[in-house]
């Protein structure tokens, strides 16, 4: 996945229009752009979006972003949506392991009801938003194998920390922020789940997007969220592997398969370790469909 597109979750005709944005993933919101009194409507509109995607086959990824644990909204959320087979839940307002952890036993429970494989639902963790989560984002090493992806955030943290404001003048985040971005890298390289970068919130500026992707995959993150389909474009591109870097990746693994006791060896004049077959193998599974070989 390069682009996660948030749709709220009460709107059908949104819905139906953001199936179509070229994003690879739409995340289905029934958290922040879903007001209390819509909350049960929204449900309903999800869990028969969800039905749809199903009988029609080959749709984007389709993610649900649930009420925090805290606020006792999940569990509802959960009934109404695990039995049709989402490929995963966004998890807001993540602090550590242990809130997967009672993620995941929830979600153990339905789908059991369901008669669907234990394990077949994803979680998504959006990691940052509480000084907690911050603070508990090494944990999440020790999460399982449900978490596929952690996420940061900077909106919710700054209202948590009481921030004027995450960005300086210049547009780029503060220096408390691009701590949050590094550590949530770090975090999810810890777990082996994808680092996935915040969302932009100017979504009129797709220059500034653009520069916001590049330094993103630069610094390793694998995709990012988006909250407006004319962000997708822009973010798939920028998260889809070059091919010269393709290339580079195919040339290390053809070099190393032609010397498979080989600790180094050399690719285009350069010394090639262990390393970089990894960084090689990474990049060559996020090549899309039938550029691998």
């Amino acid at each position: 996945m390069r682009s996660l597109l948030f749709v709220p979750g009460d709107s059908p005709k949104k819905l139906e229009k953001a199936a179509a944005s070229g994003a690879d993933a739409l995340i289905l919101d029934l958290e922040d752009s879903v007001s209390p009194e819509r909350k049960s409507s929204a449900r309903g509109a999800i869990a028969a979006f969800l039905a749809e995607a199903e009988a029609a086959g080959g749709w984007p990824k389709l993610f649900v972003r649930i009420n925090a644990l805290a606020t006792g909204l999940a569990d509802d959320d959960l009934d109404a949506v695990v039995a049709h087979r989402p490929a995963g839940i966004v998890l807001p307002k993540t602090e550590g392991a242990r809130d997967v952890a009672k993620l995941a036993a929830a979600l153990t429970e339905r789908e059991r009801a369901a008669g669907l494989a234990e394990g077949s639902v994803e979680v998504i963790a959006l990691a940052t938003e509480t000084a907690r989560g911050v603070l508990s984002l090494a944990t999440l090493a020790e999460a399982g194998p449900r978490l596929t992806g952690v996420a940061w955030g900077g909106e919710d943290l700054s209202a948590d920390i009481g921030a004027e404001t995450n960005r300086s003048a210049s547009g780029g985040y503060t220096e408390p922020y691009r701590l949050v971005r590094s550590l949530t890298l770090l975090a999810a390289a810890a777990a082996e789940a994808e680092a996935i970068d915040a969302v932009h919130t100017a979504y009129r500026d797709l220059d500034a997007l653009a520069a916001e992707c590049a330094e993103a995959s630069r610094d390793g993150f694998v995709a990012k969220m988006a909250i407006h389909p004319a962000q997708v474009p822009v973010i798939n591109e920028a998260f889809t592997p070059s091919r010269t870097s393709l290339d580079w990746a195919r040339a290390v693994m053809d070099a190393f398969a032609a010397s498979p006791g080989a600790g180094v060896v050399g690719v285009g004049g350069e010394m090639i370790d262990r390393p970089h077959l990894r960084r090689a193998e990474r990049l060559l599974r996020r090549a899309p469909h039938g550029a691998q070989g």
